[in-house]
């Protein structure tokens, strides 16, 4: 028991911030949880479990979180091949690249979204509560990629029978090679270890006061500007230089020997604070949920997540950070 539940609260809390505490689901609409579970928590799953069984840091778990990224929004759900998704007729306005009929903009922020929210953050966040290694064995890692199998399939059916879309082969093999090829650079990049480096890090306060600042930033275009900063290129290139900077900066500072467990789980946290009063902006968009509704549910949504992060930092704090290896980037070179 003390190996397997950290598999089923990762199972669980990635669809919960993927979707609810994002504010795409109404505390009405909670049961979908179950059946978003299968996709959510079983990528983020099999992700945590396969990097940590092949020795993979967190640069091979954020390369593989982008893979499934891509796989969730493109051969499954199919959002990044169907306007029609969005209810739009084309990608006109949206960033697109000629002649591929993509959005630069939807891209971006699927992998903003899933990368960061949907399985990184859920992932630090058990890891803080959980023993370190393996949590599965070979029997629970095949149960959970067959149930990850079945539950994608079954929501790709849904969607496209729901949206009368099928994407071309083109599309599913253009994509397949694209998520391959990240699947691959996750193993080579991530088990390659760098000799830890002298310098300074600051507190782990102002590191998640530092990562709920950038994806703050990040959420405030589009509640400060709702049509945009002009032109969508503008945006695609205020992305790149937002995450570009934010990244450069945070793997500057985790390959310092001052890195420590606390400030991975505090990036992770001010993430997760920035999805706390983000969600309140996206569920009052919510079809068929009367606004009070709406709010309650992301109060209540935000309170279970403080409540998660809170424990998270209370283990830390109980059991010391040298029992927390899993936390550490990538592992130095002796």
């Amino acid at each position: 028991m003390k190996r397997w539940w950290p598999a089923v609260g990762l199972f669980f809390l990635a669809p919960f911030v993927g979707e609810f505490l994002l504010g795409n689901q109404s505390i009405a609409a909670f049961g979908w949880l179950f059946l978003f579970a299968p996709m959510y928590g079983g990528g983020a799953v099999l992700i945590r479990e396969t990097a940590r069984r092949a020795g993979l840091g967190w640069t091979g778990i954020v390369l593989l979180a982008v893979a499934y990224a891509l796989l969730e929004e493109g051969p499954i759900d199919q959002m990044l091949f169907n306007p029609a998704y969005l209810g739009l007729d084309s990608f006109a306005g949206f960033g697109e690249i000629p002649g591929l009929g993509l959005s630069v903009t939807l891209i971006q922020g699927t992998i903003t979204l899933h990368t960061i929210w949907s399985i990184c953050v859920p992932i630090a966040l058990i890891e803080a509560c959980a023993p370190s290694g393996p949590w599965l064995r070979r029997r629970g890692l095949v149960t959970v990629a067959t149930v990850f199998v079945v539950g994608s399939t079954l929501l790709g059916v849904m969607q496209g029978i729901g949206f009368h879309f099928v994407a071309s082969a083109a599309e599913f093999i253009g994509s397949a090679i694209v998520i391959l090829g990240l699947i691959a650079l996750a193993f080579v990049l991530g088990r390659r270890t760098t000799r830890p480096v002298d310098g300074t890090v600051p507190r782990p306060l102002l590191v998640g006061l530092t990562g709920f600042a950038v994806t703050s930033t990040y959420w405030l275009e589009a509640v400060l500007f709702p049509d945009g900063l002009g032109s969508e290129w503008i945006s695609v290139a205020w992305w790149f230089v937002l995450f570009g900077t934010a990244t450069t900066v945070i793997v500057r500072w985790a390959r310092r020997q001052a890195w420590t467990p606390r400030h991975t789980l505090a990036l992770a946290t001010g993430a997760l604070l920035t999805y706390c009063w983000s969600g309140f902006t996206q569920s009052r968009e919510l079809d068929n949920t009367s606004l009070p509704v709406a709010f309650f549910g992301s109060a209540v949504f935000a309170v279970v997540a403080i409540t998660v992060a809170l424990v998270a930092w209370a283990r830390v704090r109980r059991v010391g950070e040298d029992l927390l290896p899993d936390l550490a980037p990538d592992p130095p070179q002796a």
